[in-house]
């Protein structure tokens, strides 16, 4: 089990909209809360976003480059992935391979792709077939 990963964001206004209604959708709890960052809390694990400093941003983030590509959470259903992939639509946050969706990864694999703020690739998968 994973004890925590920690994650830098350009702006943290606009990363805590986005993973607030992600990871609370998604059943997690708000963990902690400072001046430059957040927590959310699943079971033991938990996800910390903190504004990087300015001297940091400009370079940005890229899944291509070396380092993480795309963070994977569980959802309860095909029909929860489905909830989630519409108010992502209606929030007008990024969805990927939406003429995919939702088997892109495959005809047993029923996932929703998104990025956040940062272009971070965020993927919400349902149970198996």
């Amino acid at each position: 089990m994973i004890h925590h990963l920690e994650i830098y964001v350009s702006d943290l206004k606009q990363s805590h909209k986005y993973w607030s209604w992600l990871l609370g959708s998604l059943g997690w709890s708000p963990y902690q809360k400072w001046e430059k960052g957040f927590s959310y809390k699943c079971s033991e694990a938990y996800l910390v976003f903190v504004e990087a400093e300015e001297d940091f941003k400009e370079a940005g983030y890229h899944r291509k480059r070396i380092g993480l590509n795309h963070l994977a959470f569980h959802a309860q259903s095909k029909e929860h992935v489905d909830e989630l992939a519409a108010e992502m639509k209606r929030r007008k946050e990024r969805v990927l391979y939406e003429s995919q969706y939702p088997f892109v990864g495959g005809p047993a694999h029923y996932a929703l792709y998104g990025e956040d703020p940062d272009r971070i690739k965020v993927e919400i998968v349902a149970p198996a077939l």
